[in-house]
């Protein structure tokens, strides 16, 4: 196992012992015998086993769930105690920061430094955010337009038994992006992370243990998403699916929610585009735009990986894309100095270099990349293609990778109907010096945030979520708290 910096003696110690599910406040083994081996993408070593939980797990953890929402005191607790419950899992995760962005770099690839200042310090925000949520849940008196006299009022009351199905780009901060919510909104959980990057998940559970959350509130089961995540969704005993991945497995889970009609928020795919306008200030859209498809190997549901320029600019910013992707350090993860990680799997890598070849296939030409680096790991260059057209697979469909699409644009007015031309709608960044083009046309781009001269940006108080085949629904914020929540009212004649 590739370690270019000494490893911390927890993180050493969590990797060197067996792994378990967490059901019912205890950790156990799995029903079956299936295990998946974790690999570090920077050289495809094994560097741990999990169980590979099967859908008998599932029936357990969810029974727990069911358990601790009807009987224990988690859903009838008063407000402020969950809010230092939560409150007190983020000081844990805190105090551990080292161990889980190390953990997380291991399993994931990503660069030590965005573990470290990104990752975990995010994750932490996060559920103090949540926890301040706890007091604040609260319905309306409506006015009852009818003779005589009502008091009407509407109560915010948990969903249910939720199951959260979280994607391994960001593994610990999707995780609590939808965990703190939903323990905030009063629900119970069954968390099932992503195959390939469980670890700091399952560390999260120690904590929550730790923090002395009842019994049953929180249960982890790791495995395959066509196996426990396929049980999970399916299970008539879950109120409510929060999910994060491809739109292909959110489609699937439409069909898996029939049967008792659970509720869904499914935040899925994108193909972002990313505009620069003639009068934009190039020296911050052209280092703006790369970050937007760079960042996290590509790996970003967000990421900016169709950038339409203005044909006066097209040659300049080409020139200083690449200029950039060829200052790329790629490297390990742990190595301080790498700039660019590895894909998160061997079937990542395949994929992204698949498409590649595809837009080589159709005519387009590849100005930077295009490659796998090393004879081990899952590396891939970051790539720039021009000379597309907007039927190319590699403009059209998501490939979650270091790979980005270049257009030229003579006719500005055209600029959002090129924008709006995918099934996607989750994102998009235009950069301009005048706000009040960029205001007009943001109005006519269907995605569902729109930045102005930056990157992404997200938050915990930011509405998330997108348009079209984007997904349903929305994370972060009121809408977010919300979605965890279902709506009652009450109506007393006086």
């Amino acid at each position: 196992m590739y370690l270019s910096i000494d490893l911390g003696e927890q993180t050493r110690a969590t990797l060197n012992r067996p792994f378990q599910l967490l059901i019912d406040g205890a950790w156990t083994d799995s029903q079956g015998d299936d295990t998946l081996d974790v690999f570090n993408p920077a050289d495809g070593s094994v560097i741990a086993t999990i169980p590979a939980g099967n859908k008998q797990d599932i029936d357990r953890a969810v029974s727990a769930a069911r358990r601790a929402f009807e009987s224990c005191p988690w859903s009838v607790m008063t407000p402020g105690h969950r809010a230092k419950m939560l409150w007190r899992i983020a000081d844990l995760i805190e105090a551990r920061q080292e161990e889980f962005a190390e953990l997380e770099t291991l399993d994931n690839g990503k660069p030590i430094m965005m573990s470290k200042k990104v990752d975990i310090p995010a994750s932490i925000a996060i559920l103090r955010y949540w926890s301040g949520w706890c007091t604040k849940i609260a319905g309306q008196t409506p006015v009852v337009d009818l003779p005589g006299e009502f008091l009407a009022m509407t109560l915010r009351e948990p969903v249910g038994v939720v199951g959260l199905i979280t994607p391994w780009n960001f593994p610990l901060m999707a995780a609590v992006s939808k965990l703190g919510p939903a323990l905030a909104a009063g629900c119970t959980v069954v968390l099932k992370p992503a195959e390939q990057t469980s670890l700091t998940a399952i560390r999260l559970g120690e904590v929550i243990l730790e923090a002395e959350v009842p019994a049953g509130v929180v249960n982890i089961v790791t495995g395959l998403g066509g196996v426990a995540g396929a049980a999970l969704a399916e299970h008539d005993d879950v109120d409510k699916i929060s999910f994060t991945g491809s739109t292909a497995v959110g489609k699937s889970l439409i069909g898996a929610a029939r049967g008792n009609l659970k509720r869904l928020t499914l935040e899925l795919g994108g193909k972002s585009p990313t505009i620069i306008l003639p009068d934009a200030d190039l020296a911050k859209a052209i280092p703006g735009a790369a970050n937007a498809i760079f960042l996290n190997s590509g790996q970003v549901c967000v990421a900016g990986s169709r950038l339409y320029v203005a044909q006066r600019h097209f040659d300049e910013v080409i020139e200083g894309l690449v200029k950039i992707a060829a200052r790329y350090r790629l490297g390990p993860g742990l190595d301080p100095t790498t700039i660019m990680g590895p894909l998160v799997s061997d079937k990542q890598q395949k994929r992204v270099l698949d498409y590649i070849g595809s837009a080589r296939a159709e005519g387009a030409n590849v100005v930077a990349g295009g490659n796998p680096v090393g004879d081990q790991g899952y590396f891939v260059e970051p790539t720039i293609i021009r000379d597309v057209n907007p039927q190319m697979r590699v403009v059209q469909e998501e490939i979650f990778g270091p790979v980005l699409v270049v257009t030229a644009v003579e006719d500005l007015d055209e600029l959002a109907a090129l924008a709006n031309d995918t099934i996607y709608g989750l994102s998009a960044s235009i950069w301009t010096r005048d706000i009040s083009i960029a205001y007009k046309l943001a109005k006519k781009i269907r995605a569902g945030t729109v930045t102005i001269n930056s990157g992404s940006i997200t938050g915990p108080n930011l509405p998330f979520g997108g348009f079209k085949q984007s997904g349903w629904g929305r994370e972060n914020g009121v809408e977010g708290i919300e979605s965890f929540t279902e709506l009652k009212t009450v109506i007393t004649a006086l």
